[in-house]
């Protein structure tokens, strides 16, 4: 299981409780500048994390649109374990369609 991490400088904790649920490949990109996904995103995320509160509005516009093409979940939280969490219990049906089930 992948995920891609957008927006925010430091994860915290993130990482580490995203391993716990079974997600072993973290990506991050810190979300300053729109020219990070010039060339796209990797092919091999299952999903995408957007930390709205620390991300360029037209990197999040770009993200959005290539999750809608590729067909990628996407998740839009606050930097912070327990609102990613929270979230990411919100979106657990869309989430269980890619094999992340491990959601309490």
């Amino acid at each position: 299981m992948s995920v891609l991490i957008v927006g925010g400088d430091h994860l915290g904790s993130i990482p580490k409780e995203l391993d716990r649920m079974g997600v072993n490949d973290v990506r991050h990109i810190t979300g300053r500048s729109g020219q990070k996904v010039h060339g796209g995103i990797p092919e091999t995320m299952d999903f995408i994390i957007v930390l709205y509160d620390f991300v360029n509005h037209n990197l999040s516009h770009k993200i959005k649109k290539i999750a809608e093409s590729k067909g990628i979940p996407i998740v839009y939280a606050k930097r912070s374990w327990s609102s990613v969490h929270q979230k990411m219990k919100e979106n657990q049906r869309q989430l269980k369609k890619i094999g992340l089930q491990a959601l309490v």
